[in-house]
């Protein structure tokens, strides 16, 4: 595939969380990466695959692999996901360990995306500058997150 195309490889996370007025919670729908794509008015090819929306809280091993599967099957070569915080360092030395000759970028939020002032984002079109820039030096997967 082109060295432009992007995968964005949703897992869900406060990023992708709603705040469900009725319940009082906040909960999952869809994502938000396409609403996101748009307002940030991204030119190159993205393919967008949803592989699960769960709070990384609850994310176990076989959701882990669920995620490196992904990447190891993606033709593109430059991969961002979009992950809970609490647990996507883990999941970044997964991804790092398996070796793959791609670059990976994982991102999050601290507040959803649909509430006001959410750093998603923000941290969305960080981690695109991030992985454009890093793409060729690392063949690491990186998580970095503005507090």
């Amino acid at each position: 595939m082109s060295g432009e195309a992007i995968r964005v490889i949703v897992t869900g996370g406060t990023f992708d969380k709603h705040y469900d007025e009725i319940r009082g919670e906040l909960t999952f729908r869809e994502s938000h990466v396409p609403e996101i794509l748009k307002r940030a008015r991204v030119k190159v090819p993205v393919a967008v695959e949803p592989n699960q929306l769960i709070d990384s809280l609850q994310m176990q091993d076989e959701n882990r692999r669920a995620v490196l599967d992904s990447c190891s099957r993606a033709e593109e070569d430059r991969i961002v996901i979009t992950h809970g915080t609490d647990t996507m360092t883990t999941t970044a030395a997964l991804l790092g360990a398996a070796g793959l000759e791609k670059t990976i970028v994982l991102t999050g939020a601290m507040v959803p995306y649909q509430v006001q002032d959410s750093d998603a984002l923000f941290n969305f079109g960080e981690k695109r500058g991030q992985e454009a820039g890093d793409h060729r030096r690392s063949q690491k997967a990186l998580c970095k997150i503005r507090f």
